[in-house]
C-alpha cells in the first residue's frame, strides 16, 4: 500500500466543488453492521504446487462465512464437504450411529474458517445442481429423519458428538433457493425438486425439530432466490403453523446498490406483515450481475474489476442505511469467477478486496455517525471510535456508465482540527494507496473519478 501525495486534492483546492459531503460525529445513528460477511473461506497452501490466500483473507476480519457451494471447491474438500448427502451419504443408515457420517473434510473446512477468525454460517442442504442428473436436490424421503441428521451434525460441531467439537456455530440455515425452479421443478430442478407446498412442509418439520433441540441457536432460511410472491406465501404458512424464524435469508443480484437497499425494505415490510418484524434479515447472496444470458460474460468482467469493487462498496454503504442485518457476498470461494476479491489463478488480492478491508476498519471504529451527501452519485458512511476519531468511507459509483467526468467535492467534518488527514484511495490506478488531504476549518477538498473509493481517517 504505497504512500503518495494526493495531487488530486491540490488540484481540487483550485477548483470549485460541485458536491458537498457532511459528517457530524456528534450524531450517533447506530452501529456499523456486518456488511462484510461472505460465502466461503480461504485456501491454505499445502505443497509447493498449491496456492493459498489464508493470510490475506484473515487480514479482512470477515465476521461470518456461509458454507453454501463449498463442495464445488477441492480446496475445502470437494464434493465430500458440507452438503447433507455427503456428510450422511446413505440415507437408509442409522441416524444415531456416528459411523453413518463422514465429517472428515467438513471438519477440516470448519477449522480453517475458525483459524482465519471467521465464524461458520452453516447451510444445511445441498449445493446447486446444474447438470441433468440430480443427487441431492430432490425432497428427502423422510422429512423427520432429515431433520434428525441435521441435529446430529449440529451436535458434532457444537456439542462434541462423534469425536466432535465445541465450535459454537450460531447460524444454521435450512436449504437454498427453493423458489428458483418454480417452472421446471418437475423436469430440471437445480435447488428443490418439488412443489412449493412440499417445501413449506419440509421446512416446518426441520425448523420445529431443530428449534426444540437447540433453542439457544439461530435456525432460519430459506435462502430465497428472489421470488417475493413465493416469500409472502412461505411466511404466511410459517405464521399459520406456528414456526419460529430466527432469521430470514434472501438473495439478489443487481447492478444498482439502491435496488438492493429497496428490496431490503420490501423484505422487512413482509416480515412485519406476518409477525416476524424482529427476525434478522440476512442478504446472503449478492453480487454485480446485469443479466444471466447476453450480459453474463460482461457482468463477470465487471465483478473482477473496479466497477465491481465500487459496486461492492456502494452496496455495503446503502445497506448500512437499510433494514438488513448482515450482507454475505457471493462468493469468496476459491476457483469461482464470482470472486471479485482474489485473482482466479494467483489468489492475490484484486480491486474487490479493498472495500472489505475498508469496511473492516469501519467496523473497528464501531459507532455509526451522521453522514450525508448532496449528490446521490456519492455513497458516504462515517464511524467514530472509542477515542472520538472518525473514519469516513466515500464511494462514487456509476451503475450505467453514463457518468464519466471527474467530480470535485468538499468534505465537511464538524469539529475536526486543522492539519493533515490520512486517506486511502481505491481506483483503477490505486489499491488502497495512502494519500493525504489538508483540512482547514473542518473542510477538505478532493476529486474522484467514477467507480472509485476514498477512505479517510480523521483525528479529532
Amino acid at each position: 500500500m504505497k504512500k503518495i501525495t494526493l495531487v488530486i486534492a491540490a488540484l481540487a483546492a483550485c477548483m470549485i466543488a460541485n458536491a458537498e459531503i457532511r459528517v457530524k460525529p456528534s450524531e450517533v445513528t447506530g452501529t456499523i453492521k456486518r456488511m462484510n460477511a461472505v460465502n466461503n473461506g480461504p485456501s491454505v497452501a499445502r505443497s509447493d504446487q498449491t496456492r493459498g490466500n489464508f493470510d490475506e483473507y484473515k487480514a479482512l476480519d470477515i465476521p461470518f462465512a456461509r458454507t453454501h457451494d463449498a463442495s464445488f471447491s477441492t480446496v475445502y474438500g470437494g464434493p465430500h464437504t458440507v452438503d447433507i448427502n455427503q456428510v450422511f451419504p446413505d440415507f437408509n443408515a442409522d441416524v444415531n450411529d456416528p459411523a453413518s457420517y463422514d465429517f472428515t473434510h467438513t471438519d477440516m473446512y470448519m477449522q480453517m474458517l475458525l483459524a482465519a477468525g471467521t465464524k461458520p454460517f452453516y447451510r444445511l442442504g445441498q449445493a446447486i445442481e446444474h447438470l441433468p442428473k440430480k443427487y441431492g436436490v430432490m425432497p428427502p424421503a423422510d422429512f423427520q429423519k432429515w431433520a434428525e441428521i441435521c441435529e446430529h451434525i449440529i451436535r458434532h460441531y457444537n456439542y462434541g458428538w462423534a469425536d466432535g467439537f465445541e465450535m459454537g456455530i450460531e447460524y444454521w440455515e435450512i436449504w437454498n433457493e427453493p423458489d428458483l425452479d418454480l417452472q421446471v421443478w418437475e423436469t430440471n430442478p437445480r435447488c428443490w425438486g418439488g412443489p412449493k407446498e412440499l417445501f413449506f412442509e419440509f421446512y416446518e418439520t426441520a425448523a420445529k425439530h431443530l428449534d426444540k433441540c437447540f433453542p439457544e441457536l439461530k435456525i432460519g432460511g430459506p435462502a430465497l432466490a428472489g421470488n417475493e410472491q413465493w416469500a409472502d406465501e412461505f411466511l404466511a404458512y410459517m405464521q399459520a403453523h406456528g414456526v419460529d424464524l430466527d432469521f430470514f435469508s434472501w438473495h439478489i443480484y443487481s447492478t444498482k446498490a439502491t435496488s438492493i437497499a429497496k428490496k431490503a425494505f420490501r423484505i422487512k415490510d413482509m416480515l412485519i406483515k406476518y409477525g416476524y418484524g424482529n427476525v434478522e434479515s440476512i442478504l446472503n447472496e449478492w453480487n454485480y450481475v446485469k443479466g444471466w444470458q447476453d450480459e453474463y460474460v460482461n457482468s463477470i468482467r465487471q465483478i473482477n474489476g473496479m466497477k465491481g469493487a465500487a459496486f461492492t462498496a456502494a452496496t455495503m454503504q446503502a445497506c448500512q442505511e437499510a433494514p438488513v442485518d448482515m450482507l454475505m457476498y457471493y462468493d469468496f470461494r476459491i476457483g469461482t469467477i464470482f470472486n471479485g476479491a482474489f485473482d482466479l489463478y494467483t489468489l492475490k488480492p484484486v480491486k474487490g478486496y479493498y472495500p472489505f478491508y475498508a469496511w473492516k476498519k469501519m467496523r473497528e471504529a464501531g459507532t455509526a455517525v451522521k453522514a450525508e451527501s448532496d449528490d446521490d452519485s456519492f455513497y458516504v458512511t462515517a464511524a467514530r471510535d472509542a477515542q472520538g476519531d472518525v473514519k469516513v468511507m466515500i464511494t462514487r459509483f456509476s451503475p450505467d456508465n453514463d457518468d464519466t467526468a471527474t467530480k470535485v467535492f468538499s468534505i465537511r467534518v464538524e469539529g475536526a482540527p486543522d492539519g493533515e488527514v490520512v486517506g486511502h484511495l481505491i481506483d483503477d490506478a490505486h489499491d488502497f494507496t495512502e494519500v493525504t488531504l489538508e483540512i482547514k476549518d473542518g473542510v477538505m477538498q478532493a476529486m474522484l473519478d467514477p467507480d472509485s473509493v476514498l477512505f479517510l481517517e480523521v483525528g479529532m
